[in-house]
């Protein structure tokens, strides 16, 4: 209760429990306070995601399990959480030590379960009435601690698990959050100031689109912005670059002389080999963690250290590139109007018309991609980067409509059935979720991998196409949630503009769709001559 206090004070609001009974101690203590919003999640790998959902604020949220391997269905979420620097505070329910390691019942070895995904560990003592006051400092540290990512906090508990609360210690003073961000390496140096220079960004960088955009306007480099990043509405984000940078003649005649990169690299694997082809030293700026997939990065800087560059500015630079977007622009925009629905289309009908309070979340397959290369400007979403994995989308997306907020959420068939449990329950929830899945029968991303045409049709099917032939209308009905099948834009903005929750089918073939993608491209091509 002392813990739960002291996190009540220093902001915490929401609590995400999966039922269990070595927690009871813990479960009473949150749902004891009015001021804590209580989700209760049946399965613990959703609640996991439904918690990371709820702290991408920057607020972390409470997430209890108890003991056995409970806790281990934590662990995808708690490493998403890690790799993304997603606040979390982590509670696992535990035997008491002389339970453990004699073969008792629902218990597992807990101690430090998540490795290095959490930033701190503690196996906290029994509870007795020794020392009431060690608490909140423990609870005080754990949360200055979850202010860069997920901590864990193991909590031993000794039957009887009821009994009554007395009057708590008293405060001992506000928690003081742990500093983020990587250290100020000094100025950039002159020599990396040219004029042919990029801009890259990505997500969860920590840095404010704002600020980006005065970047981008001074130094007069184009930014090759994903919808992640919060910053495709600026005048100067190049939104169609995949599609530009698969042109034979545009990607080495735009070829950089130096890139910044200020958040995680988008999605798109033609931008981040051009930037490897080119060269060209890489600054990179923020982010979760070290961000260095391509072993390409020459400094890590701050904002700060970019104030000496003066870029393009009075040059045609940025002009070039702009007028290169307008016209990809159009022609996918062009390509996609009056068609029957493809993926690409639903990527650009969601970004088109989400609405301004709204937000989107998609998985981190074929859907984030999608969005990225054919969302256009408007494109704007939250996907599971860390670690790129396709599990909890849908429980992520509701955590975020736990706080209030009308939530969109596009996810493939997989993606849906793989994460179904985040239904259960959810007409009780008084949630605003509108789900969209692209049903291909299966995993779609694959068809555009080599594997597609390199290995047999059967053994494709069996390995990595792998239908599944669930209907997704019935499951969503199991639910007792609204479902309906659309195959036009129009259809599917009408649906989408319906307050949730809801599931939103789109019919789509595999094959078509790898079709479809070369044939936007090749628009693109066309029309940059």
């Amino acid at each position: 209760a002392t813990m739960v206090d002291e996190w009540a004070r220093c902001g915490v609001r929401h609590a995400v429990i999966a039922p269990g009974s070595r927690s009871i101690p813990m479960a009473l203590a949150l749902a004891s306070r009015s001021e804590l919003a209580l989700h209760v999640v049946h399965d613990e790998r959703a609640a996991a995601f439904v918690a990371l959902g709820l702290g991408l604020d920057g607020v972390p949220a409470v997430l209890l399990c108890t003991s056995g391997t409970a806790a281990a269905n934590l662990h995808p979420g708690v490493v998403e959480a890690g790799l993304s620097e997603v606040p979390m505070l982590v509670l696992t329910a535990d035997r008491p030590p002389e339970l453990r390691g004699v073969g008792a019942p629902q218990t597992i070895d807990q101690i430090e379960l998540y490795g290095r995904s959490v930033r701190w560990f503690c196996d906290a003592p029994m509870p007795d009435e020794a020392d009431p006051a060690s608490w909140r400092p423990l609870a005080q540290r754990a949360f200055s601690a979850a202010s860069a990512g997920p901590v864990h906090v193991n909590l031993p508990f000794r039957e009887p698990l009821l009994g009554e609360v007395d009057e708590l210690p008293e405060p001992i003073g506000p928690p003081l959050p742990v500093p983020r961000g990587i250290a100020m390496s000094g100025p950039v140096p002159a020599e990396l100031d040219r004029q042919r220079g990029v801009i890259v960004v990505g997500g969860r960088s920590g840095v404010d689109p704002s600020a980006v955009d005065r970047l981008a306007a001074r130094l007069g480099w184009p930014l090759l912005a994903d919808p992640l990043s919060g910053c495709r509405q600026s005048q100067h984000a190049v939104s169609a670059f995949d599609s530009l940078l698969r042109h034979s003649g545009f990607a080495p005649d735009h070829a950089p002389e130096v890139v910044v990169r200020i958040g995680r690299p988008p999605a798109s694997k033609v931008l981040s080999q051009w930037v490897l082809a080119s060269g060209a030293p890489l600054l990179q700026v923020g982010g979760p963690g070290v961000v260095n997939p391509d072993r390409n990065v020459a400094r890590f800087c701050c904002m700060d250290d970019l104030a000496p560059l003066k870029g393009a500015t009075g040059t045609p630079w940025m002009a070039r590139w702009r007028h290169a977007e307008q016209r990809a622009d159009a022609a996918i925009s062009e390509f996609l109007d009056g068609r029957k629905l493809t993926e690409p289309g639903v990527a650009r009908a969601l970004a088109d018309n989400l609405d301004s309070e709204a937000e989107l979340v998609v998985a981190s397959s074929m859907p984030v991609r999608d969005l990225e290369w054919f969302g256009g400007a408007r494109a704007r979403a939250h996907a599971n980067r860390g670690a790129n994995g396709i599990d909890g989308t849908l429980s992520t997306a509701l955590g975020r409509a736990l706080k209030g907020v009308p939530t969109l959420v596009w996810v493939g068939d997989i993606a849906f059935v793989h994460d179904a449990n985040a239904l259960v329950a959810i007409t009780e929830r008084g949630v605003d979720l509108r789900i969209v899945v692209a049903d291909n029968r299966g995993g779609g991303i694959f068809s555009f991998l080599p594997q597609a045409s390199q290995l047999p049709a059967e053994r494709f099917e069996q390995l990595f196409g792998t239908p599944h032939d669930t209907d997704i209308e019935a499951m969503a009905a199991a639910h007792h949630v609204p479902a309906a099948t659309v195959e036009r834009a129009d259809e599917l903005v009408e649906a989408i503009g319906r307050p949730g929750p809801s599931v939103t089918r789109v019919v789509t073939d595999r094959a078509e769709n790898v079709r479809v993608h070369n044939e936007l491209n090749a628009a693109v091509a066309a029309t940059l001559g």
